[in-house]
């Protein structure tokens, strides 16, 4: 049996970007994914600290060092430039597995998104 347990997290970003009319996802800035342990093509829920929305999505990588959290596609109808989102990740593993397993978190500047 393998249970879903909590990978990553990157803790409270701003939003700075919400493209309705692109493909879907979220695009966010490559190093906050590679401090996140998050790789493209991943399954992320996104929770949104301003008006309870959330959501899950696959991550696009966006530039280093850009601060570039954008919700794109349908995601952009939940999210506005400027809310505060957490986003989250999971794995599937066992629970002799999660027992021993440590997630990452991250918590980058808030008004930058950049790590500290």
């Amino acid at each position: 049996m393998k249970i879903e347990v909590f990978k990553s997290k990157i803790h409270r970003v701003r939003v700075t970007g919400a493209d309705l009319n692109y493909m879907g996802s979220i695009t966010i800035d490559a190093d906050l994914m590679r401090a996140a342990n998050i790789i493209p093509g991943e399954k992320v829920q996104i929770v949104n600290i301003n008006n309870g929305e959330r959501l899950e999505t696959y991550v696009i990588e966006g530039k280093a060092g850009s601060g570039e959290i954008t919700l794109n596609g349908p995601a952009a109808r939940k999210v506005q430039k400027g809310d505060i989102i957490i986003i989250i990740s999971y794995a599937c593993m066992t629970p002799e597995e999660a027992e021993n397993f440590k997630p990452t978190v991250i918590f980058p500047d808030e008004n930058t998104n950049l790590l500290k």
